[in-house]
């Protein structure tokens, strides 16, 4: 069998390979995620090219240090209302995402690109749509305290697979792309590469 890397730190993305049954390396990109993000938004560029851009980046960066093996990258962008959303990295800031996300519906990018000997082979775009329902300034304190600093690291100040799933009243799109990693296109890909068995 040939090796896939995933290079992502996302403890969601490493669950979702694991739980399909894929046995894979974890080597985290390296890259400048900020400095992507900020040329992206200069150029007018829509959130779906920046994830993918993002996902490209980290698959080549760790391509150039795996030779001979299949590298998948990936990255998610959260969007609601023109503005794009990143990983909160302090409550205070948690705290102001719920608000501006509650009541509102947004989209959840999640790009992938597979790339072998730092060649792209294939890449792929999934978006959901989630309508977070309107949450109460003590929901929200509650929530935080007991979802815990784990979910600093979440687009969105949210963990659909766990506590998070409280916060919706509805959610359109495949779940794996909610998570950060559309599977099946996934694993078609992957099958036809021979990186799975088929």
């Amino acid at each position: 069998m040939k090796t896939l890397v995933l290079a992502s730190k996302s403890p969601a993305r490493k669950n979702v390979l694991a739980g399909a049954g894929l046995v894979f390396e974890v080597v985290p990109g390296n890259v400048d995620e900020d400095a992507i993000k900020t040329q992206m938004r200069d150029a007018s560029a829509s959130c779906e090219d920046a994830a993918l851009a993002l996902a490209e980046a980290k698959a080549r960066d760790v391509a150039a240090k795996t030779p001979g093996c299949f590298v998948l990258g990936a990255d998610q962008i959260l969007e609601c209302d023109g503005v794009w959303f990143d990983k909160p990295g302090n409550i205070e800031t948690a705290r102001r995402q719920l608000h501006d996300l509650s009541g509102h519906t947004h989209k959840l990018i999640s790009a992938l690109c597979l790339v072998y000997d730092e060649e792209k082979i294939w890449s792929h775009i999934g978006t959901a749509e989630l309508t977070m329902r309107f949450l109460s300034d003590g929901f929200i304190d509650d929530y935080l305290e007991k979802a815990g600093v784990d979910i600093l690291q979440s687009v969105g100040t949210y963990q659909l697979e766990g506590l998070g799933s409280q916060l919706f009243d509805s959610v359109e799109g495949d779940f794996f792309t909610v998570l950060g990693l559309p599977l099946m296109p996934l694993l078609k890909v992957l099958r036809q590469q021979g990186v799975v068995a088929t």
